[in-house]
């Protein structure tokens, strides 16, 4: 199975508490995954590796994404079901008001309250810049909730070093002892469209798995 390129269809864009709420109403048991990381890690490219180009915007400005966006997308041989993907902001600095941070934080936090079991996170971190306060501060945050977590190390071109490369796999142990909901850690380069496909071959496996519960 695979993820059928250009299939991603935006169907709504949400920032405001009722939108949320109501979104999870209608959508209790919805099959999807969630990207969420913090400001410019890459997370509109890999979307847009993933899924297909113009997916989704990129920016080099963070905090570019200023809502959640939804979008339906297709797996080969699962054509006659339609999983989502949530596009979340990025937590973290961002180049916006004071006051649509703060939204953002009142939307976010509706969201993940309303998580169901059949949506997998995907945390995207910085390889350069792993495990930063603001990443700790959403593993605090998610890991009551029990939600399965692919933890995507993005931007792995910019270690040139072998030895940079190899601290960065050193922390894995730490990593799953740490946040036990973390249940697989990538490594890749969405802008060289590097280490893709162990990561959507664990994708298609994990929504073929959400339908058939």
């Amino acid at each position: 199975m695979e993820i059928i390129k250009g299939s991603a269809k935006f169907i709504l864009g949400l920032d405001k508490l009722t939108q949320i709420e109501k979104w999870w109403e209608q959508n209790p048991s919805a099959p999807g995954i969630a990207m969420v990381g913090r400001s410019n890690v890459g997370k509109s490219t890999l979307i847009n590796s993933l899924f297909g180009n113009k997916t989704a915007k990129t920016s080099k400005t963070p905090g570019r994404t200023q809502k959640i966006n939804i979008f339906t997308f297709k797996i080969t041989g699962l054509e006659e079901h339609d999983f989502y993907l949530y596009d979340l902001p990025g937590y973290g600095f961002a180049e916006v008001p004071k006051q649509m941070r703060d939204n953002w934080n009142v939307i976010m936090d509706a969201y993940l309250r309303g998580l169901n079991d059949k949506t997998l996170i995907f945390n995207l971190q910085d390889a350069r810049h792993p495990n930063q306060v603001t990443d700790k501060q959403f593993y605090d945050y998610i890991n009551p909730k029990e939600i399965e977590i692919f933890l995507i190390f993005n931007k792995l071109d910019k270690l040139k070093k072998q030895k940079e490369r190899a601290a960065l796999n050193k922390l894995k142990p730490d990593i799953y002892a740490d946040y036990k909901t973390v249940k697989q850690i990538f490594f890749v380069s969405a802008h060289k469209k590097q280490g893709l496909d162990p990561l959507e071959q664990a994708i298609t496996g994990y929504m073929d798995r959400f339908i058939k519960v």
